[in-house]
């Protein structure tokens, strides 16, 4: 049952996320999140959107634009290593609470209760129409870099936010793409070498092929939903999907904050 949720969620998003410049991260968190400790899960998922980025990167990252892209993804890159050794410390504290349901004890984390809060708040933004339009001037793209990398770093959840500085700025729709996905990369590759260094290696080891193979099958999944967001989607309407996706990340963050994730 994993592998079919992972890597169905992999495949849909990493094709819609060619378009919308996010939505990968934002949608496979949660479902990495279902059977893995959430710091795992957000490492997992730094794995396959690294590795995502890297083969969109082939696809897309020639029409980047190299000003935008030293602007706004340096920042982030170096945020996001902030972001990142945040969410190793939050691991390492010992649980908010507990409480007891029936005969289940839940346990609230820091880690769960932070993930889940900006899950929610993700979500709003999917769903509340007035974000819909939400964009930064040009002279913010430092902070924008800044601020979506720190996320991207604690939470896996920068896309949106990136996107957002990034959609006003006077690039084409094809350096856009470009720039969002060079951008991603050099996110991705800064949180995980921070990740590599604090909890995620020791995890592993001690969750072994199971943590290895849905990694490896969202992966594969991701790669043939890129490819084909690449060469057969020409016009995406992601209003319906948006309001379904919002949904389904406000019922999740809700439940790690809760403690049932």
């Amino acid at each position: 049952m994993e592998y079919l949720v992972v890597s169905s969620i992999a495949l849909l998003a990493a094709a819609l996320s060619l378009f919308s410049g996010f939505g990968l991260g934002t949608l496979l968190l949660p479902a990495f999140a279902l059977f893995f400790p959430v710091p795992v899960a957000v490492a997992s998922t730094a794995i396959v959107h690294l590795a995502n980025n890297v083969f969109k990167v082939g696809l897309v990252g020639g029409n980047a634009n190299r000003d935008a892209v030293v602007r706004f993804a340096l920042p982030a890159g170096v945020a996001a290593m902030l972001g990142a050794a945040l969410l190793s410390w939050f691991a390492a504290l010992p649980a908010v609470g507990s409480y007891s349901l029936g005969e289940q004890t839940r346990q609230v984390t820091w880690v769960d209760l932070v993930i889940g809060a900006i899950i929610i708040a993700v979500a709003m933004v999917e769903l509340l129409p007035r974000f819909q339009t939400l964009a930064f001037d040009r002279k913010y793209l430092p902070l924008g870099g800044l601020l979506s990398g720190f996320l991207g770093g604690l939470s896996g959840n920068q896309g949106a936010l990136r996107s957002a500085f990034l959609i006003k700025v006077g690039l084409s729709s094809q350096a856009f793409i470009g720039t969002t996905t060079v951008s991603a990369v050099i996110v991705d590759v800064a949180r995980l070498v921070v990740y590599g260094l604090t909890f995620y290696t020791t995890q592993l080891v001690i969750l072994g092929s199971d943590t290895r193979g849905l990694i490896l099958a969202a992966t594969l999944s991701a790669f043939v939903g890129s490819f084909l967001g690449a060469r057969l989607i020409r016009k995406v309407t992601l209003r319906a999907i948006q309001v379904i996706v919002g949904v389904m990340l406000l019922l999740i963050g809700v439940g790690m904050v809760a403690g049932f994730v």
